[in-house]
């Protein structure tokens, strides 16, 4: 095929060739600092942020949720579904904790954007009696998102998603809802919800309100485990549940506590879901009872962990119950991690001497790391004295 010319086509390097040179040599000996494309990357992938609460409000008697607005007004873009990740200073720890977004993404792309977090507090534990007792609207608060890919994505998921939540786990899918109701994602959502009582629903109102935006693409069924007065679905979320409100094809997302994922991951396998068709999202690793193949007998066992950072070391107590990060957190040695379930690598760690057990619950190692001795220090416990290796990260006070 000649284009414009057979000489000339043959000729069209050499022109190139020359067309260069003659830019080079006319060309500036300063460099154009601008770099559009470095721009949008650093937009799309900000790293560290600064936040600001603007507003507080309560989603049910035992969970709050948190809106925080950009300090140099831009949100980066992210999906219903994904998360953000806090940097919090607790005493003289920098605690990394993730929060999934319960705001929908068009809400970062208003005239003053921002995104939201819900967290609950029904029981008490660190982070979340934290947030209650110290973030108040104007707190100034460090975080990076997004991350995650517990997304909708139309290549490999069906156009109806069932969606299996349980407490707090409700939040990516008031995400999802909302932006269904906006127009923004074209799908259908069936959202079979388990909570002990009708009056704790986590994210009620905002639920409800999405639905009736959008009847025919949102559908929300309630489970009370402990309500007498419901006239609704009763107990715990079954497979008998979960097919009665289940169209043909459809694609099962979960996000809840490790012990529903348990009873759902079974249903899943009995009722034959190809893996392609069940989403779950990053959960923190659970008590180690529940982790398969841990050694019981190390609980309550204590040891001393070497950490390395470049040519300083710090020697320190690891309890064989809880996860390295844990004991690098509780001596305020700073450890970068993500997903807290062992998926991202956020926390990747050399094993220099000792032994580990990781827990295969979201093992996200690559092969070679597997092989090579590294591990992910929020999935991992120590069952014998160690020495690790850890990346140097800035300490903030």
């Amino acid at each position: 095929m000649k284009v414009k010319g057979f000489l000339k086509d043959v000729g069209g390097a050499s022109r190139v060739t020359k067309m260069r040179q003659e830019l080079i040599a006319n060309g500036s000996p300063v460099p154009d600092p601008k770099d559009p494309i470095r721009e949008l990357a650093d937009l799309l992938h900000p790293g560290k942020q600064q936040f600001t609460v603007t507003e507080i409000r309560e989603a049910s008697p035992t969970s709050t949720t948190y809106r925080f607005s950009p300090v140099n007004g831009h949100v980066p873009v992210f999906q219903s579904g994904q998360y953000v990740n806090f940097y919090l200073t607790v005493g003289d720890s920098v605690l990394t904790r993730a929060y999934s977004i319960s705001s929908a993404p068009y809400e970062a792309r208003l005239a003053e954007p921002y995104f939201e977090v819900t967290i609950r507090h029904n029981v008490h534990y660190l982070v979340p009696d934290w947030f209650q007792e110290n973030v108040n609207v104007g707190t100034e608060i460090t975080a990076a998102l997004p991350f995650g890919q517990f997304l909708y994505e139309p290549l490999r998921d069906s156009d109806h998603v069932v969606g299996i939540a349980g407490g707090s786990g409700i939040t990516p899918f008031v995400s999802m809802a909302k932006e269904i109701a906006h127009g923004k994602l074209d799908i259908d959502l069936t959202i079979i919800y388990g909570s002990v009582k009708h009056t704790d629903i986590v994210c009620g109102e905002e639920l409800e309100a999405a639905r009736k935006a959008a009847p025919d693409k949102i559908h929300v069924v309630h489970v009370m485990s402990d309500d007498e007065d419901w006239d609704g679905e009763k107990g715990f979320v079954t497979e008998e549940i979960i097919r009665k409100y289940s169209p043909e094809g459809c694609s099962y997302f979960f996000c809840g506590p490790p012990v529903m994922f348990f009873l759902v991951d079974k249903i899943m396998k009995e009722m034959g879901v190809p893996l392609k068709r069940f989403r779950h999202d990053a959960t923190a690793q659970p008590a180690v009872k529940l982790i398969p193949g841990f050694p019981m007998d190390q609980v309550g066992k204590t040891y001393k962990m070497t950490v390395v950072r470049g040519i300083h070391e710090d020697v320190i107590d690891a309890a064989a119950d809880e996860p390295v990060a844990v004991a690098l957190e509780r001596s305020a040695i700073p450890i970068d991690t993500h997903c807290r379930g062992g998926e991202c690598g956020f926390c990747r760690t050399q094993l220099l001497s000792g032994d580990i057990f990781v827990s295969p619950l979201n093992d996200g190692r690559r092969a070679m790391d597997k092989e090579l001795g590294w591990f992910h220090a929020c999935s991992a416990y120590p069952t014998s004295d160690l020495k690790i290796k850890i990346p140097i990260i800035e300490e903030k006070h």
